[in-house]
């Protein structure tokens, strides 16, 4: 019995143990874009554009239902009545049945087909320029969330080293080796540090809030720190503007509106021929039976479609604009992209220098003044400098990521990165 308990609980304890650390969900750059184009809140409300614009298919491939019109004339005189006829007898009225029916040309019907399935495919591409547009909001709170835990780990590791200081003066003064102001001044620093760590957590918490509905989770979340951006895509910047000209969705969605727009001029210029009614006619007059035919058709002398047919035209001019606009526009953003990921990537390597020197210079000013070889002052301040160089590191470190994103953002990559 004893024996069961004990296996009962270890088996609770480990799996209090277990639970919460697998609650919590690793996320690198790339999977927060994944799991975001599945689960974002906003990209799913987006996706119903497509479903409405399937409909219009639908629209556009019913026909005209037939149109069924009765007339009837009742004879009000009884002194016209036939002889022993009463007023609800045949003989004393007119009854007028008509069944018609709109025919649609066989070029509009086709037309209208054609435009609504282009505007299908205009209204996908669309969709993916929100996803480009959110991948972006994505990868770039997914970066806070990592530069506010990196300064968390940064202040703690300064704290721990204040905290440990803190310590070993307090047994030096015991010792009369150093003054209480030596001693006042490192708790001072301690206290420094464990206020600005109570802010870069908050801080984080708010951010990953943020993040979790981005992505469009509920779970506990946590950032993958080891994640070292190397997503491969050109470094020659032509290859990456042609990469741009063919992949991004906002170039690729105005090209289909082109297309929409010439489809819709020829379903305007269609809809200018007038559309018939045809049908037929079953009129018994005094019972007497008559049957005919029925037709109408519009003279199209004034009105022949002249402004949608115009508009439509304009439209296209437009498209055509908007697309030698966003084809410069395109060549901005990626020199301008391409040149500060350069820049930035070139500040890293020259940051990763310094930041080895102020550790070295940091351990060195610590080991002399525990033997007693340098004053406090020289200590605190290579620790506030060992700190500063840390955080000047990741800010560098953070501006080349950001530049790295934006270059991913402008060539249109980073849709594939979410695939």
């Amino acid at each position: 019995m004893r024996i069961r308990v004990l296996v009962y609980t270890s088996m609770a304890w480990l799996m209090s143990v277990l639970l919460p650390v697998s609650a919590q969900t690793n996320y690198s750059l790339q999977k927060a874009l994944q799991v975001a184009k599945s689960n974002n809140p906003i990209l799913k409300t987006q996706f119903f554009n497509v479903s409405i614009a399937e409909t219009n298919i639908i629209t556009a491939k019913l026909r005209s239902n037939p149109i069924l019109n009765n007339q009837s004339l009742q004879l009000m005189k009884s002194s016209y009545f036939p002889a022993n006829t009463v007023w609800s007898d045949g003989k004393n009225r007119q009854v007028w049945w008509q069944l018609t029916k709109q025919f649609q040309l066989p070029a509009q019907r086709k037309y209208k087909i054609d435009y609504a399935k282009l505007n299908v495919s205009l209204s996908q591409k669309e969709y993916n320029e929100t996803e480009r547009s959110l991948f972006q909001d994505v990868a770039n709170k997914w970066l806070d969330v990592w530069t506010f835990k990196k300064q968390l780990e940064i202040l703690q590791i300064a704290k721990n080293n204040a905290d440990s200081l803190v310590k070993i003066n307090k047994l030096r003064l015991k010792n009369q080796v150093i003054t209480q102001t030596d001693l006042s001044r490192t708790e001072l620093l301690s206290n420094q540090y464990g206020l600005q760590l109570k802010t870069a957590e908050q801080n984080y918490n708010n951010e990953i809030v943020n993040l979790k509905f981005l992505i469009g989770v509920q779970d506990n979340l946590n950032i993958d720190t080891e994640d070292t951006f190397n997503y491969a895509f050109s470094n020659n910047i032509d290859s990456l503007l042609q990469q741009a000209l063919m992949n991004r969705s906002d170039l690729l969605a105005l090209k289909l509106t082109i297309d929409v727009s010439n489809s819709n001029i020829k379903l305007q210029k269609s809809l200018a021929w007038p559309l018939p009614e045809l049908g037929a006619i079953y009129n018994p007059q005094n019972t007497i039976p008559y049957a005919g035919f029925f037709g109408t058709i519009q003279i199209p002398l004034f009105s022949r479609n002249q402004g949608e047919i115009k508009k439509s035209n304009l439209i296209k001019q437009q498209a055509e604009q908007d697309l030698l606009t966003t084809q410069k526009q395109i060549q901005s953003e990626i020199a301008t992209a391409y040149n500060l990921y350069q820049t930035q990537k070139s500040n890293l390597v020259t940051y990763k220098d310094i930041i080895k020197q102020s550790e070295d210079i940091l351990n060195s000013v610590k080991y002399s003044y525990l033997r007693g070889g340098t004053t406090m002052i020289d200590f605190l301040e290579a620790q506030r400098s060992w700190l500063d160089t840390q955080q000047q590191y990741f800010e560098s470190l953070q501006l080349y990521r950001q530049s790295y994103i934006k270059l991913l953002y402008a060539s249109g990559l980073i849709n594939k990165l979410a695939q």
